[in-house]
């Protein structure tokens, strides 16, 4: 008898949607039993049976229908545009893989074709099995299906919808880029003259500010655009918005012209009450004025809070401190936040209880010691140069210690004196690495303890911009260090293949053959993904001596002003004419093959310009702070996380299967956290806790790559965070 389903969703017999997009709350329902689950090619399918709303579908996390609520908005979302519409005959639903909108298509006498484009074949598979109220509509015969992404089909159908449905997930993951300008466009032209569109629209009790952005948009390519609600009990905050646009200048889709048969929530006077919003969304989105109170959240002001007591030194406040610093003072410590400049600190400061700012130089040792003294616990997030001196300063004030670095000698060699004075640091613990190790240790563990071995195992982290973010000339936004990111990329190292020790760029992954107890691998490696075109630039960077971060003189704080061409010049050591540097550079090994896109990508960073440099001692920290300005996320643009394990097993019987372990995030679009400080910053954080508890008791210098250890942090991570890896038997 097989074991029943489990999944990180499900804690205790209850779905948890716990979901950066709604930060602060979360909806639960009770479940019987799971019915379905799976990580289709662009997201993780759930369907499970509730105890009061019958079978539930979950994408990514996140609830998409259930069969006791589903009709209050399927019913809104086909029946605005449509009602509204004279004579709707050829209807295109974008999404929808659920069959609940071709449904409420079907009950207009006037519908000749209804084709659904839905990139995702899992979702209507799944629904035809799991969800027959709205999936039977697949047998009708007017029913076209097309499984494709609604950016390739649109182009291929102008001038051919006189409605168009987009019933989309929230803007992540696939569904994301159905929420921008280009998307709206492809609509446009894909409606015949008089056409009408309707796209899912969010809750104006959390998304004010994207859904004034999207009706911004809508309007200046429709004369029409209005925006409509309904209540839907398992939507965020019971509530979701419809947005409702139409090519036909005096239309009013606010006005049903005929009446809808069998519906059980949509009927003509709710047509017409449903484009009636409360003062306060009214207000933001036509006169762009706020009028929500202004509250600081279900924490008490600074000055009020009651504290543990405990004291925490958060060292560095870049990119990927304030989930850190967040977590910290959400659990009620005190938090001290020191970095080299004062305005920084204080600004992340600023909205946390109980945090105090603070300037310090990490280089100077007695300002260490004076920093971190009276402290429980230190986080160092500033360059893994300085963990060393930081650990020092700890031991003499008797701190614990906890950085999200790999551990290099320096730290090593002070175990036996952390040991010796009872005392933690704790590392490798944001998310690679840390959340990797975490759930490669599960997998490992699971498997020896049934008696097989890891034959391979492979691993992959990527932190890269959204795809349509990704418009730069290293196809590379920066959601950590600039700096940190061109440390990592100046290691060589060594991995292990068809049981040999092979050498490659990058970090040395053969002491992961201890770490993890893999005496049996074959094939071992952990990698970084990067889209195409930047491992070619950075290897012209390491070739021309943009990655020396040796001390220059002519780049000290009060050195001459230099451009980027005369440094790069300088390197090259030739005369500072962007002839005389583009000859040298084509005569680089680097620059061997597709020299010309090589060529235009410097130019695009500004490498051949006037532009002065930003001196920072050296020409990699100089190279850092220009691509820190040259390569910033702008609005609405997001950041993506990707890890995935996939390890190849051989099983005790002889047996071999494949498993992967996989996480998906995103940046948070609403102005939250990016997803590369999430996922650094909160396990950082629980780090910090589980010091403070007492949970963590062992004293060294440690690393998370025993299964106890990772079990723990593995349970809060999931259970409190919504942090999780999916395993997949493939």
């Amino acid at each position: 008898m097989s074991a029943p389903l489990s999944h990180p969703n499900i804690v205790d017999g209850w779905f948890r949607e716990i979901n950066s997009q709604w930060p602060g709350q979360a909806m639960t329902l009770q479940v019987k039993q799971i019915l379905h689950m799976e990580k289709s090619l662009f997201q993780d399918v759930l369907v499970f049976e509730s105890e009061t709303y019958g079978n539930v579908l979950v994408l990514d996390g996140v609830i998409q229908c259930t069969e006791r609520d589903e009709f209050s908005y399927q019913e809104m979302i086909t029946h605005l545009p449509m009602a509204s519409h004279p004579n709707p005959e050829n209807v295109l639903v974008i999404g929808g893989g659920d069959g609940g909108v071709i449904r409420e298509v079907l009950k207009h006498k006037s519908v000749k074709k209804v084709t659904l484009c839905d990139i995702d074949e899992a979702v209507i598979r799944v629904s035809k099995q799991w969800l027959p109220i709205m999936s039977a509509c697949y047998k009708d015969s007017r029913v076209e299906v097309h499984i494709g992404d609604g950016f390739k089909f649109l182009p291929e159908h102008k001038n051919e919808y006189d409605v168009i449905i987009t019933d989309s997930s929230d803007p992540v993951g696939p569904a994301e880029a159905l929420f921008k300008a280009p998307y709206f466009q492809l609509l446009h032209e894909a409606l015949k003259e008089g056409g009408s569109v309707s796209t899912q629209a969010e809750c104006i009790w959390m998304h004010l500010p994207l859904i004034k952005e999207l009706r911004e948009t809508c309007k200046k390519l429709f004369p029409v655009v209005d925006y409509a609600i309904t209540t839907i009990p398992t939507y965020p905050a019971g509530q979701i918005g419809i947005m409702v646009c139409s090519k036909d200048a005096s239309r009013n889709v606010a006005v049903p012209l005929r009446a809808v048969p069998e519906t059980k929530y949509y009927n003509s006077d709710v047509h017409r009450a449903a484009f009636t919003i409360p003062e306060f969304a009214r207000s933001m989105l036509e006169d762009g004025v706020n009028v929500m109170p202004k509250f600081s959240g279900v924490r008490p002001a600074a000055t009020t809070a009651p504290t543990t007591k405990k004291k925490v030194l958060l060292l560095g406040s870049g990119l990927v401190a304030p989930p850190c610093a967040e977590y910290i003072t959400k659990h009620n410590h005190e938090l001290t936040v020191a970095c080299r400049t004062l305005a920084t600190a204080e600004a992340l400061c600023k909205d946390l209880p109980n945090a105090t700012p603070l300037s310090v130089d990490v280089g100077s040792p007695d300002a260490l010691r004076q920093a971190i003294k009276g402290h429980d616990v230190v986080v160092s997030l500033v360059p893994y140069t300085y963990h060393a001196a930081v650990m020092e300063a700890a031991l003499e004030e008797k701190v614990h210690v906890v950085t999200t670095s790999y551990v290099n000698p320096a730290m090593k060699a002070l175990h036996q004196k952390f040991v010796d004075a009872n005392l933690i640091c704790f590392n490798e613990i944001g998310v690679d690495p840390g959340v990797d190790h975490l759930w490669a240790i599960k997998t490992i563990d699971e498997v020896h303890k049934a008696g097989g071995k890891i034959k391979s195992f492979y691993s992959y982290c990527a932190g890269l911009p959204e795809p349509a973010a990704s418009d730069n000339a290293l196809g590379y936004k920066f959601s950590w260090s600039p700096l940190g990111v061109l440390m990592a990329l100046n290691n060589d190292g060594k991995f292990w293949k068809d049981g040999k020790i092979a050498e490659v760029a990058g970090k040395d992954l053969i002491v992961f053959k201890g770490f993890y107890g893999l005496k049996d691998v074959q094939n071992l490696v952990r990698g970084t993904m990067r889209y195409a075109g930047f491992p070619e630039v950075v290897t012209a960077w390491k070739e021309i001596g943009l990655l020396d971060d040796a001390p220059q003189e002519y780049l000290a704080k009060d050195a001459a002003p230099i451009t980027w061409r005369s440094l790069l010049a300088k390197s090259l050591g030739v005369e500072a004419s962007e002839a005389a540097v583009v000859e040298k550079l084509l005569s680089l090994k680097s620059f061997g093959t597709d020299s010309k896109i090589l060529i235009s990508k410097f130019r695009q960073l500004g490498l051949f310009s006037d532009e002065k440099v930003v001196p920072r001692g050296s020409v990699m920290k100089s190279l850092a702070a220009l691509l820190e300005d040259k390569c910033q996320f702008q609005k609405g643009e997001v950041d993506i996380v990707l890890l995935q394990h996939t390890f190849e097993i051989i099983n005790a019987d002889g047996t071999e299967q494949t498993i992967t372990s996989t996480l998906e995030e995103y940046g948070d679009r609403n102005g939250g956290h990016s997803a590369m400080a999430k996922l650094v910053g909160v396990p950082c954080g629980v780090a910090v806790q589980f010091i403070l508890e007492g949970v963590l008791k062992t004293p060294g210098v440690l690393q998370p790559y025993d299964e106890p250890t990772c079990k723990l942090f593995r349970d809060r991570l999931e259970k409190e965070e919504g942090i999780t890896m999916i395993e997949k038997v493939i």
